[in-house]
C-alpha cells in the first residue's frame, strides 16, 4: 500500500484571497480593483464623465467671457473650484456606499475578510482620483489661459503660485475626505449624498445666519465649521490661526464620523 504524503505544501494560490486567515492580496492590487469599480459602475462612470465635462465647460466659459486685461491662470483655476468641491466628494460617497447599496459587501468581505484593508484601498483609490482630477483641471485651465490670451489678444499671467496650488489641492482632498467619512458612517448612497450636499450647500448658509445673530459664533464658528474654514483656506493669505481652525474643524467633520463609521463597519454583520 502506498503511503499518502500528508505534509504541507505551499499553496499555489499564494497571495490570493480565499478563506479567513490566508494571505491577503497586496494593497496595490486592492487599490486597482477599487479604481476599476469606480470606473466600471454606471453611476461612478457617469459622475467621472460629468466632472470632466463640467471642468471643460467652466474653463471654456471663462475663456469666452472671463478674460479682461489679462488671461490669469489663478482666475481660471478658481472658476472650477466650486464644481470640483461639489462633485468629487460624490465619487467618494459612491465608492464606499456602493458595496452596501448594490449588495456587494458580502462578496467583497468574503474574498478579503480584513475589512480595514478594503476601506484603506477605497480611500487610496479615491485619493488617486482626486489627485488626477485636480491635475487635469489645472492642465485644462492652462490651455484655457493660452486660448483666452490668443483670442482676446491680452497678456498671459501664470500667477498660480505653488502655495496656492497646494492649498487648492488640499481643499479638494478635505472635501473628498468629508464625503468619504459620511459614506463610511451612513453606508447608503442616497442618504450619504444628501448629507454631503447639506454640508456643502446648507451648512454655509446656516453658519452665515448664525454669525449674523450670535456674536460668539461669528468669532469662534470657524473652529467648528469646516465649510467656513475651507473658504478661508482659499484666501490669498492664510494665518496660523486659520490652520489651527482647519485642524479642529477637520477633526470634527472628518475624524469623528470616520471613527464612528469604521467602528460600526468593522463590527456589523454583513448580510
Amino acid at each position: 500500500m502506498t503511503a499518502v504524503d500528508t505534509t504541507s505544501r505551499p499553496a499555489e494560490t499564494s497571495g490570493l484571497p480565499t478563506l479567513r486567515g490566508t494571505t491577503a492580496p497586496p494593497l496595490g492590487r486592492l487599490v486597482g480593483v477599487e479604481l476599476r469599480k469606480l470606473r466600471d459602475t454606471r453611476a461612478g462612470a457617469w459622475l467621472l464623465v460629468t466632472i470632466a465635462a463640467v471642468v471643460v465647460a467652466m474653463i471654456a466659459a471663462g475663456t469666452a467671457w472671463g478674460v479682461n486685461s489679462s488671461a490669469s491662470l489663478g482666475s481660471f483655476v478658481s472658476v472650477q473650484a466650486m464644481p470640483m468641491q461639489l462633485l468629487l466628494p460624490m465619487v467618494a460617497v459612491l465608492g464606499i456606499t456602493g458595496e452596501w447599496s448594490q449588495r456587494g459587501a458580502l462578496t467583497t468581505f468574503a474574498l478579503v475578510p480584513r475589512r480595514g484593508r478594503v476601506v484603506a484601498a477605497k480611500a487610496l483609490a479615491v485619493l488617486l482620483v482626486t489627485l488626477a482630477a485636480t491635475a487635469l483641471s489645472v492642465a485644462v485651465a492652462a490651455v484655457g489661459v493660452l486660448v483666452g490670451g490668443a483670442v482676446h489678444d491680452v497678456p498671459v499671467a501664470w500667477d498660480l503660485t505653488a502655495d496656492q496650488a497646494a492649498r487648492a489641492l488640499l481643499i479638494n482632498v478635505l472635501s473628498v475626505a468629508v464625503g468619504f467619512a459620511l459614506g463610511v458612517l451612513i453606508r447608503s448612497s442616497a442618504p450619504a449624498l444628501v448629507a454631503y450636499l447639506g454640508f456643502v450647500l446648507v451648512l454655509p448658509m446656516l453658519s452665515g445666519i448664525a454669525a449674523s445673530y450670535l456674536a460668539w459664533w461669528a468669532q469662534h464658528g470657524a473652529w467648528l465649521d469646516l465649510s467656513t474654514t475651507l473658504q478661508m483656506l482659499a484666501a490669498p493669505q492664510v494665518t496660523g490661526e486659520t490652520w489651527a481652525q482647519l485642524g479642529t474643524s477637520t477633526l470634527l467633520w472628518v475624524g469623528v464620523p470616520l471613527a464612528v463609521g469604521l467602528r460600526g463597519l468593522l463590527r456589523t454583520e454583513i448580510r
